[in-house]
């Protein structure tokens, strides 16, 4: 099986990340996609934030009625700082079948080399790097130190055309703390949840 990996604070989770996983499901024939929120920190204060359970429940209430999309909540288990090697080799080890890609943006890709272990995440997961328009060509050869030759030509291929969704959790925080309108921002039983929670005030 062809899984997705997709990593994030999900706080809250909004249609840009079900728009780049779904492009990322489709293009890269993957087989499912599993949302990875990571363990927030205590010390995190820009504004208030949703707790592990708020943010899981907000993933499901997004994802609900897909099937290929699911809820992966090993980080949150582990708590701590989530590094990406860490979850990849456990998932690896639960699932030694299945082959794994890593979704991630093109300015992930910018800063990849002070990952923590950048050649083992190569080695565990394919980079699922996505390139949205007007953001220049993708450089995969910031991938090319950590591989050998004939892994990072199977890379060229997974560069993923997605649109460009100017959307950000910390947008919305910012505007349900002002009282005005997510509608259309995330999904709407998301934007419920949020309402009835009275989360971000």
């Amino acid at each position: 099986m062809r899984i997705g990996i997709f990593g994030g604070s999900f706080d809250p989770i909004h249609l840009g990340h079900l728009i780049l996983a779904e492009q990322c499901r489709e293009q890269a024939l993957l087989d499912q996609v599993w949302f990875v929120p990571c363990s927030l920190q205590p010390h995190k204060h820009d504004g208030t934030h949703g707790t592990d359970r708020q943010r899981s429940e907000m993933i499901e209430l997004a994802i609900a009625g897909h099937e290929p999309f699911s809820l992966c909540k090993i980080e949150m288990e582990r708590g701590g700082v989530s590094y990406t090697v860490d979850t990849l080799e456990q998932i690896h080890e639960s699932n030694p079948d299945d082959e794994l890609f890593l979704l991630m943006g093109d300015d992930s890709l910018e800063n990849f080399g002070s990952w923590r272990e950048p050649a083992r995440i190569c080695q565990l997961a394919t980079p699922l790097v996505v390139n949205r328009p007007g953001m220049g060509d993708v450089d995969l050869s910031l991938l090319a130190e950590f591989v050998d030759a004939r892994r990072f030509a199977s890379f060229k291929n997974m560069v993923i055309k997605s649109p460009r969704i100017e959307i950000s959790s910390r947008t919305i925080r910012g505007k349900v703390a002002e009282g005005k309108s997510i509608r259309y921002l995330t999904s709407r039983p998301v934007e419920k949840y949020i309402e009835t929670q009275k989360l971000f005030k």
